[in-house]
């Protein structure tokens, strides 16, 4: 599964709406002598063709070969001037930049009263916005001014820019510090997966405590608060520590409704949160706040007032659709979900430019999870074929693991045993390469090379030893990882008592619903 490369300029002549293309078009023909102009024909022509085609355009006759660069480029900066100016996209960042540049051509042209006011209302705006970084630009500019416009209160105000850039500072560099801890844990889970090991969880904790800066709460504004959430929370991910990662999450989430403004300013993280406070319910099995999660943020996701653009609309794609399958796979619920597969199908088609591999594939990993949980094992090879297949996922080594191993069970349930023997090969060799063979995989990659010399009034005694070793790792705090991917446990049940494994974890869902 390999990605043919894409020019730049034809992505984003492809992801523009009809109205943002109308819009460049008006944007364009503002100037009478901008209509016969060659950048706008590459734009039309850009526009028709369904794939890069650079030996179309130059026979086209629109440009030279030597001159193509620079018209692309400049149709380019053209697109992004038009999108500036769209309505949609004047967000508070873009509007506080704005007025940041004209105070900033007013102090070029010495006009510093006019330049000073501009700046000191739009401080006040970024402050209140938590767009402190801008805040922090816009003093220093002030401070520059002040230096060459003299005034009778300029003892003041130095004073006051002073007091200013030193308080903007400190919590610019408490945000840098927690925001760098919280990328660096992120990028280790989605390299590695959860902590292995009393080794890894260790290296992670001393990583954690040694850049953790030290914070009073009461000090901290909601952007602070945000990032430090963030952290606490990818370090109860990698350390399976899933009660705090509900803990954190959740405080992430009621953070946006204490301050509901900042929904409509952050929606990326509103709804990143929502996805990680879904995620987290759904490993501690917390069904019913799971169902009420879900629905208010489906609910806020559809109201007027949500920014709507392509980002958020592949993000919330993503998020709602992936915790739709959550919630069936916790209720047991395999075929009723069944819907899900073609919107997932389609989405993933209509999102694919904003969509990564690894979101891509977690979505299919889900799918073959869903037609493994009905009993169509053949589908569920199809859609792990895909991930196994995937030469560009770079990330999430531990969902590549256990796509192969349910791979396995998945080839040796629809009866296909004359692949078995060169899967179980391929997959114990990609493991140890991996250095992912835990306890779990181990037990069951042993379990299915016996198969071959088990007769078949003795299977039942075999999975019943295979479940009593598996379940001493239930609750093992680095084995238990396992159970996330795949419920094998239910699956051995469904063996033991004769019953679908849906059928199964329905029970087990009865019992535990709270």
């Amino acid at each position: 599964m390999t990605n043919a490369p894409k020019d730049a300029l034809f992505v984003l002549v492809k992801s523009l709406s009809k109205s943002e293309k109308r819009q460049f078009k008006l944007y364009v023909g503002r100037l009478g002598v901008n209509t016969d102009a060659k950048f706008l024909a590459l734009f039309n022509l850009l526009d028709k063709i369904k794939v890069y085609d650079e030996k179309l355009i130059l026979e086209n006759g629109i440009v030279k070969k030597a001159q193509l660069s620079n018209l692309k480029a400049h149709l380019y900066r053209q697109i992004l001037v038009s999108l500036r100016l769209n309505p949609v996209n004047q967000n508070i960042r873009v509007q506080l930049r704005e007025q940041l540049d004209f105070a900033t051509i007013l102090y070029q042209k010495g006009l510093y009263k006019q330049s000073l006011k501009i700046l000191d209302k739009t401080k006040q705006t970024a402050i209140e916005n938590e767009e402190k970084n801008v805040a922090y630009e816009i003093v220093e500019l002030e401070k520059v001014i002040e230096t060459q416009y003299i005034t009778r209160s300029i003892p003041d105000r130095a004073d006051e820019l002073t007091i200013q850039a030193k308080e903007l500072s400190r919590q610019n560099l408490i945000t840098s510090k927690l925001s760098n801890l919280a990328l660096q844990l992120y990028g280790q889970m989605l390299k590695i997966g959860y902590v292995r090991s009393d080794e890894d969880y260790r290296r992670v904790k001393v990583y954690f405590d040694k850049h953790l800066p030290k914070v009073k709460m009461e000090e901290l504004g909601f952007r602070e608060k945000l990032w430090l959430y963030k952290a606490h929370l990818w370090y109860s991910f990698l350390t399976q520590d899933f009660l705090s990662c509900y803990k954190y999450s959740s405080k992430w989430v009621d953070l946006f409704y204490e301050n509901k403004m900042m929904i409509s300013l952050n929606p990326v993280f509103f709804l990143k949160g929502n996805h990680y406070l879904l995620e987290s319910l759904f490993y501690v099995r917390y069904s019913s706040q799971f169902k009420e999660t879900l629905e208010r943020l489906e609910e806020i996701v559809a109201s007027k007032d949500f920014p709507a653009n392509d980002n958020l609309s592949s993000l919330a794609f993503i998020y709602i659709n992936s915790n739709k399958l959550n919630l069936h796979f916790m209720e047991g619920s395999f075929e009723k979900a069944e819907y899900l597969v073609k919107i997932v199908e389609y989405g993933i088609s209509k999102h694919r430019g904003r969509l990564d591999e690894h979101h891509i594939m977690v979505l299919y990993y889900k799918i073959a999870c869903l037609y493994f949980g009905m009993g169509d094992n053949k589908l569920c090879i199809q859609y792990l074929k895909r991930i196994i297949n995937n030469k560009n996922l770079k990330m999430r080594e531990d969902l590549m693991c256990f796509s192969r191993v349910l791979s396995l069970i998945a080839h040796y349930e629809a009866g296909m045993d004359y692949h078995l023997e060169v899967q179980l090969k391929s997959t114990y060799k990609f493991l140890l390469k991996m250095n992912d063979l835990h306890a779990v995989q181990k037990e069951m990659i042993k379990f299915l090379r016996r198969l071959g010399d088990i007769y078949p009034h003795q299977l039942r005694n075999e999975f019943n030893k295979l479940y009593v070793e598996l379940k001493k790792y239930e609750d093992h705090p680095y084995e238990k990882r396992a159970f996330l991917y795949l419920d094998i446990i239910s699956w051995l049940e469904s063996h033991l008592q004769n019953k679908p494994v849906a059928q199964v974890i329905q029970e087990k869902a009865a019992m535990i619903t709270r």
